[in-house]
C-alpha cells in the first residue's frame, strides 16, 4: 500500500498536508510542555516550604536529643522541642502535598490543551488519509485486473459529480450500459485521476 498518489499535484498536496499535520502536532506538544513547565513553577514555594520544614525538624530533633541527656529534667526540656519538630515535619508534609497538587494540575491542564488539536488529527485528518489509502489501493488492484476498468467505470458513475460525467457523454449511463469502450475507458480514467492515480495503466 502506497502512501502517496502517482500524480504529482495530488502527491504534492498530500505531502504538504502531512507536513502541516506533523508541524501542527509538534507545535501543540511544545505548547503543552511549555504550559506544564510554567505551572510547575507554582511548586517552588512548596519546595522551599518542604526544605525549610525538614531542616527545622532535623535541627529541633537534634537539639532535643542533646537536652535529653540532661539529668532529671531532660525529658521535660525535650518535650517542647519534640512538639516543635513535629510541627516542622507537618510543614514539610504540606510543602510536599502542594508540590504534588501542582504537578497533577500541570499534567491535567497540559493534556487538556492537547485534546482539541490531537482530536482534529485523529478524528479528522487520519480517517480521511486512511480512507484514501484504502480506496487508492483498491483502485490500483482494479487497474491491474483485466476487467478492472469496468468496475472503475461503475465506481465513477456512482461517486463522481454529474458535471464531470456529462463531459464524457451527455448520456454517459446509457453509454456504460451498452459497453461503449471510449465511455468506459474515460470513466475509469476519471476515477483514477480523482484518486491521484495514473489512468494510463487501465487494462482491458
Amino acid at each position: 500500500m502506497r502512501i502517496y498518489a502517482d500524480r504529482l499535484p495530488t502527491a504534492a498536496r498530500q505531502l504538504l498536508t502531512d507536513l502541516f499535520v506533523v508541524a501542527w502536532i509538534y507545535l501543540w506538544i511544545r505548547a503543552a510542555m511549555g504550559l506544564h513547565d510554567l505551572i510547575q513553577k507554582l511548586a517552588v514555594p512548596g519546595q522551599k516550604l518542604e526544605g525549610a520544614g525538614s531542616g527545622l525538624a532535623d535541627n529541633l530533633a537534634d537539639a532535643g536529643g542533646k537536652l535529653d541527656q540532661v539529668p532529671v529534667v531532660g525529658d521535660e526540656l525535650t518535650a517542647p522541642f519534640d512538639r516543635a519538630a513535629d510541627a516542622a515535619r507537618a510543614m514539610a508534609d504540606a510543602g510536599r502535598d502542594q508540590q504534588e497538587l501542582v504537578g497533577d494540575l500541570a499534567l491535567a491542564l497540559s493534556l487538556a490543551l492537547l485534546v482539541f488539536p490531537l482530536g482534529l488529527v485523529l478524528l479528522g485528518w487520519l480517517p480521511l488519509r486512511l480512507r484514501w489509502m484504502r480506496r487508492a489501493g483498491a483502485a490500483r488492484a482494479l487497474r491491474a485486473a483485466p476487467a478492472g476498468r469496468d468496475l472503475l467505470a461503475l465506481r465513477a458513475l456512482a461517486t463522481q459529480p454529474l458535471h464531470r460525467l456529462t463531459r464524457i457523454d451527455p448520456d454517459v449511463a446509457q453509454a456504460w450500459r451498452r459497453g461503449d469502450d471510449a465511455a468506459v475507458e474515460a470513466l475509469a480514467a476519471l476515477e483514477l485521476r480523482t484518486l491521484g492515480l495514473r489512468p494510463g495503466a487501465v487494462r482491458r
